[in-house]
């Protein structure tokens, strides 16, 4: 039987790391007296990265997925994800200067266009309406303050 090595691993460690968050999760309440406690999203979130990978680690055993590779084809990939991890790294960083909704808007496009390579336009309009039901969801709806920027945003 063959594999996707890449696939397994990454598997293995996104469960690994879906325990931790299940695990941390249930040290928290899981309810407060005005709804969902602060135990209640990480639990959820920890339950559907061990999910997701469970279908990585299965899939990763699936010969019709497992497609040989070339090695440029490999570096490729692997330069595309290092790129979508700084990224990631950078909007963090970025997140106390300019606030969420903007970092948002700007990690969206790069990904959109950068890895995905789609148009700059849908990818702002991507990251603008993300940006929006973001802030409907948790700022709205569920009173949870996010980041703002200098300008209150």
């Amino acid at each position: 039987m063959t594999r996707d090595n890449g696939n397994l691993f990454s598997g293995l460690c996104l469960a690994a790391f879906g325990i931790y968050v299940i695990a941390a999760g249930v040290k928290l309440p899981y309810v407060s007296e005005v709804g969902p406690g602060p135990g209640f999203f990480p639990l959820w979130i920890g339950i559907g990265l061990v999910a997701f990978a469970s279908i990585l680690i299965f899939a990763s055993f699936l010969p019709s997925l497992n497609i040989a590779k070339s090695e440029t084809h490999s570096w490729i990939r692997a330069g595309r994800v290092l790129a979508g991890w700084a990224a990631m790294m950078i909007a963090v960083a970025l997140l106390g200067t300019i606030g969420f909704a903007l970092t948002f808007v700007l990690l969206t496009t790069f990904l959109v266009v950068a890895l995905e390579r789609r148009p700059a336009l849908l990818a702002i309009g991507v990251g603008v309406g993300l940006a929006a039901i973001f802030h409907l969801v948790f700022v709205i709806a569920l009173d949870v303050s996010l980041p703002k920027g200098f300008w209150g945003f």
